[in-house]
Order: C-alpha cells, then sequence, then structure tokens
C-alpha cells in the first residue's frame, strides 16, 4: 500500500495550483461583481481565453481520448486537478472536453457534435431532470412520437447545467412507454434552432441552471445518440461513474478556507488573545482538518478505482454522501471564525456558503446516495470490511 503521489501526478497538482493562484483567484472579485450587476460566472471569451493559457500548460482534454487529441490523464490525476480547481470559486474548466455520453455518437454524428464540443465551437448540455423526475429519473414524461422519419419532441425538462448557453442538447424522451425506463426512453441530440428554448432559473448561489421547453420539436432520425429505446441506461453508466467530482472540489475549497481561518486565528485579537488560543475555535480547526483528509482520500480511492477498471460507483456515492456534507459543516465553521467580516462580500466564504448547498442535491441527493449504499450492503453487492483491489 502506497499512498505516495507519482512525479507525474505531484507536476499536475502543482501546476493546476500554481494556475488557480496566477489567473484564477484575482478573477474573483469580477465575479462576484457579474453577480451583482446579473450575470454570472466568467464570459465565453474570457473563459476561452483561460482555456488557451492552460492549453499552453499541457492541460487540454484532460478526460479526452487522445485518439480525440486529448490528454486522458486517467482518474486520479483528473481527481487531483480538481481538488485544486476547487480552491477558488471561479467557474473555469479546462478546455478539450465532451460529455463522455456524446461519445456514444456515430461516425457521422462526431463530426456534427462531439469534434466540434472537444473544440471548443459548439457546447452542450446533458438534459435528463423533469420537475417531476428528479431521483427517480426513469420517471420522465418528455415524449417522442414517431412521425416518418423523424420525431417530435414535447416536454420540459429542467435544472439543466449550460441549458443557457448550449446550442445543441443530449435531451432524453419516453418513445416507448410500455417498456419502462429500460428500453422505453431515448436519447436525441438537438440543436437548438430545431426550436427548443430556455429559461433561466435564479439560485443562491453560482450554478445557474435553465429550464429547456420542446414543444412539438422535430428531430430526425439520425439524430438518435446510442441505440432506440437505451438511452436510460446509458444515462445511469454516465451519471453514476465519477461523483467524486462533487466532493474532490470540496476538497479543494475547504482546504484554502481553513487555511484563510488559521492565518485569521493568529492575527484576530479579542479581550487580550488572538482566536487561535480559544479552544472553540481550536476545535473548529482540528475537527474540520479531519473531515477534509477523510474526505479527501475516499475521493481519491473511488477515482482509483476508476483507473484499474473496478466498479468503483459504491466508494464513489460515499464519496459524494460525505465530502458533500462536510464542505457544509466546513463552510459554517469557517464563517463562524471570520464572525461578521465572514458574512460579508469582502470574502469569499460567504459566496462558497451559498454555493456549497447544492453540493447535497445534484448529482444524486444525500438521500439517494444513502438509497445507494445500503441497497449495495443489504443486498451483498458489497461486504462490510471486505478490500475492493
Amino acid at each position: 500500500m502506497d499512498f505516495t503521489l507519482a512525479p507525474e501526478e505531484k507536476l499536475i497538482q502543482q501546476t493546476v495550483r500554481d494556475f488557480v493562484r496566477r489567473e484564477l483567484i484575482p478573477l474573483e472579485g469580477d465575479v462576484l461583481r457579474n453577480e451583482r450587476e446579473g450575470r454570472t460566472g466568467l464570459e465565453r471569451g474570457q473563459l476561452r481565453e483561460l482555456q488557451a493559457k492552460a492549453r499552453k500548460l499541457g492541460f487540454w482534454g484532460i478526460n479526452t481520448p487522445e485518439e480525440y487529441g486529448g490528454a486522458n490523464l486517467g482518474s486520479v490525476a483528473i481527481c487531483l486537478a480538481t481538488m485544486e480547481l476547487g480552491r477558488t470559486f471561479v467557474p473555469f474548466r479546462f478546455g478539450g472536453t465532451a460529455d463522455n455520453i456524446l461519445y456514444a455518437c456515430n461516425e457521422e454524428q462526431k463530426h456534427r457534435y462531439l469534434l466540434p464540443t472537444i473544440e471548443g465551437t459548439r457546447q452542450s448540455c446533458f438534459a435528463l431532470t423533469e420537475p417531476e423526475a428528479g431521483s427517480d429519473a426513469g420517471n420522465i414524461k418528455m415524449t417522442a412520437v414517431k412521425d416518418g422519419d423523424s420525431w417530435v419532441l414535447n416536454g420540459e425538462k429542467i435544472f439543466i447545467t449550460n441549458g443557457n448557453d448550449a446550442d445543441f442538447t443530449m435531451v432524453f424522451a419516453v418513445t416507448d412507454k410500455d417498456k419502462g425506463p429500460h428500453g422505453g426512453i431515448t436519447c436525441f441530440l438537438v440543436d437548438r434552432e430545431m426550436g427548443w428554448r430556455s429559461e433561466r432559473i435564479a439560485t443562491m448561489g453560482e450554478w445557474d441552471p435553465a429550464a429547456l421547453i420542446f414543444e412539438d420539436v422535430r428531430v430526425p432520425e439520425e439524430n438518435i445518440l446510442g441505440e432506440l429505446g437505451l438511452g436510460f441506461d446509458m444515462a445511469m453508466r454516465w451519471i453514476g461513474a465519477a461523483r467524486w467530482y462533487i466532493p474532490a472540489l470540496g476538497v479543494g475549497a475547504c482546504e484554502r478556507m481553513l487555511e484563510m481561518s488559521i492565518e485569521h486565528a493568529k492575527n484576530r485579537v479579542t479581550f487580550g488573545q488572538p482566536l487561535s488560543e480559544r479552544q472553540a475555535i481550536q476545535w473548529m480547526i482540528a475537527d474540520s482538518a479531519v473531515e477534509i483528509e477523510a474526505t479527501k482520500w475516499i475521493t481519491l480511492r473511488a477515482a482509483w478505482l476508476d483507473d484499474r477498471g473496478l466498479d468503483g460507483r459504491h466508494q464513489a456515492s460515499m464519496a459524494k454522501l460525505y465530502g458533500a456534507n462536510m464542505a457544509n459543516r466546513v463552510v459554517d465553521r469557517m464563517l463562524q471564525i471570520h464572525g461578521g467580516m465572514g458574512y460579508t462580500r469582502e470574502l469569499p466564504i460567504e459566496r462558497w456558503y451559498r454555493e456549497m448547498r447544492v453540493f447535497r442535491i445534484f448529482d444524486g441527493t444525500d438521500e439517494i446516495q444513502r438509497f445507494i449504499i445500503a441497497r449495495n450492503l443489504l443486498k451483498g453487492h458489497v461486504k462490510v470490511g471486505e478490500w475492493q483491489e
């Protein structure tokens, strides 16, 4: 058993940390100003400029197969990079990537959708959730009715990430209600110009999702992604594969907040003593450090299982459940240590406080993760104390 990072993993970690410190953290004030003026995140041109700088450092297509020009770094390396990106709330992502589900494109679809998305000239969104079908994704109601050589789509999707900016969507609709989710749901590639529209959903944090509305949107048969009726199974494989991404972001953010709080506690004097001498503050710092460390290793192990081609879904669910709750506990403590200043927008803590609440909801709620973990144990899919290798 060796917990040492390989030399290339250390290099990735340090390079991304330097990039975050040099290029992203200085933009935090701009992001907060944009929010106050009704805009979110970075301008598209600004994001592309940052992605171009990262590309010069070798960070392009970090999870993209080499045959498509990507680096294909592997899950552990990507997890380490994600932890470093989490050290800022500036919504940056490396270029050269595409949703995993897009790799199901046939050769003709690859040229229209996959390759332009990797290059950054097109933007996609993954549209499964509906107003009455969130965690219960198999209960979607959007319909796709065959009409000649086309399908006519009607329905609404909700809480769709990138839905406001995407020029095409991977949308799931019921094509045969009698077959249920496993055989009756199909995924379609639908360009915005085919007629669907998006409506912005305001939230308490940075996440700025959309509702997608489909009213008699006609989609050609050739735009079916994968196989007719097998869209739901394809979606579930994609959704569960990398639930460690959220706790990885949480680790990075909480490490930075803990560093800030340690420094603040040393310098802030009350009643003649620095806060760092107060046991109440010491315990907040100690508890947070332990929980961050626990999340880090449970998350890295989920990524490690992925790299070895093992089934890491159970571990990923545990990482998601524990890490999302850890992040919410830690940000609350760190705001408390900073007192009134922590509640202001002069510091990034209040921003993380708003953002991290959704960690416990999207990509599988706490309740769904508990259901998955308990089901695996009760049905014997995972044995208590059994070491997976």
